[in-house]
């Protein structure tokens, strides 16, 4: 039996604040996505399991099953199974690659009669946990290589199985957990050559590998001349230097063996190197067309006639969000803007009050991964950044996804029950 939390002496109740933001996302989730599938001139019944709306009813329904579930057991599971749910995630992710299904060029799907499991999504879920159980028990320990390095590979080897899924998007969240590393301590240096190299990053993409270069060898010629009498710098400069031309070489590679040729056409798209009218510029230009039309008020719940006509592709997934914005205006998505702000600021201001590091490292965690949901699934559809298709938590159709934030988020309102 796992022990109990020695950090937890009395329950505290339930965080009601993020109970109702996850009810409301929810709710808005729902109503959006029967307004999809609506019908204006025919007959739409709410129960009709062939249509999105009432299967997303379904999850819906099992995920407060769940939610409930979790905050009926002792908060010591959660934290004890850690490591096992990890692995049993990781199994079924390997799994995938061999018996998987493949839908819109990822094979990231497990077909269990008319029911399909991603196990990429619960993965998050585990890595969080796992990543807040070793960091807790690597406070203590001496060997502080060790700890980055093991906290470096339970991040990296789901990634590296979510690429050979081909799935981009879902491989680029678990970079959030970025966001808790800065919290425990990760040097400002480290955070600075990460927007180095994204810049590098998007220079390489958009032009070549020529302009990169020039570039790095530019800013290199100037910290040779400013640190010119200091050998420690110089030889740094070499090492830095060297190591960006490689990873210069190393973006191409990964860009033309990692990626399907429509994830790239839409990356070239977002960079301007392509134009395609009638493909991946369609689809983003009907997104903004759809966002911009609902004006301040919007048109009105089951008015939305980019949504009723179906130009914009993925209304009840990916694009969810353009349905709230052309139904329900600028007000209408600065409600879903705020209840998300207010939720993610909430998981951390709890998280911040914790004594258990534990459930202050998942609470980052989670934290980090609902932020870089919302910011590329609405990136996308305003195109701020490339169409790389991953779902707007809780109000997206889909099961796994809705589960697996479900998960994510009623694990840390039990631990911070306590």
């Amino acid at each position: 039996m796992p022990k109990l939390d020695p950090y937890n002496k009395m329950s505290k109740g339930f965080d009601v604040r993020l109970i109702c933001y996850y009810l409301a996302l929810v709710f808005i989730g729902w109503i959006t996505i029967y307004s999809t599938c609506y019908i204006p001139d025919g007959s739409t019944p709410i129960f009709d399991f062939g249509q999105p709306y009432s299967k997303q009813m379904l999850w819906i329904g099992t995920s407060i099953v769940l939610a409930t579930i979790i905050l009926l057991i002792d908060s010591g599971i959660i934290q004890h199974y850690a490591y096992f749910f990890y692995l049993f995630c990781l199994f079924l992710m390997v799994l995938v690659l061999f018996i998987g299904a493949e839908i819109n060029g990822a094979k990231s799907w497990i077909k269990i009669g008319g029911f399909s499991l991603q196990p990429t999504e619960f993965m998050k879920v585990a890595t969080a946990l796992a990543m807040a159980k070793f960091m807790q028990e690597g406070k203590t320990a001496n060997q502080r290589r060790y700890v980055w390095i093991v906290q470096f590979a339970l991040i990296a080897i789901p990634v590296i199985v979510v690429m050979l899924q081909h799935d981009a998007g879902s491989a680029l969240v678990f970079a959030s957990f970025i966001i808790l590393f800065y919290r425990e301590g990760l040097s400002t240096q480290f955070l600075v050559l990460c927007i180095i190299a994204a810049i590098i990053t998007i220079v390489t993409l958009a032009f070549n590998e020529t302009y990169a270069i020039a570039m790095i060898t530019a800013v290199f010629i100037g910290f040779m001349i400013y640190n010119r009498t200091q050998k420690k710098k110089i030889r740094r400069n070499i090492i830095i230097y060297v190591a960006s031309i490689l990873f210069v070489f190393s973006i191409d590679f990964l860009y033309e063996h990692g990626f399907e040729p429509h994830q790239k056409q839409r990356i070239d798209t977002i960079l301007g190197k392509t134009s395609d009218p009638l493909g991946a510029d369609f689809n983003l230009n009907q997104s903004k067309i759809a966002i911009g039309s609902g004006g301040f008020f919007g048109k009105g719940y089951l008015k939305g006639t980019q949504t009723k006509l179906k130009f914009v592709p993925e209304q009840s997934t990916d694009f969810i969000f353009c349905a709230i914005g052309e139904e329900w205006g600028f007000v209408g998505t600065m409600v879903v803007f705020g209840l998300f702000g207010a939720l993610i600021f909430r998981i951390l201001k709890l998280s911040e009050k914790q004594r258990n590091p534990f459930v202050r490292y998942y609470g980052y965690g989670i934290a980090g991964i609902f932020a870089v949901h919302f910011f590329i699934n609405i990136g996308m559809t305003i195109g701020l950044i490339p169409i790389i298709g991953i779902p707007l938590p809780f109000i997206s159709y889909g099961g796994s996804s809705l589960w697996a934030f479900t998960m994510m988020l009623f694990c840390f309102i039990k631990l911070n029950d306590n």
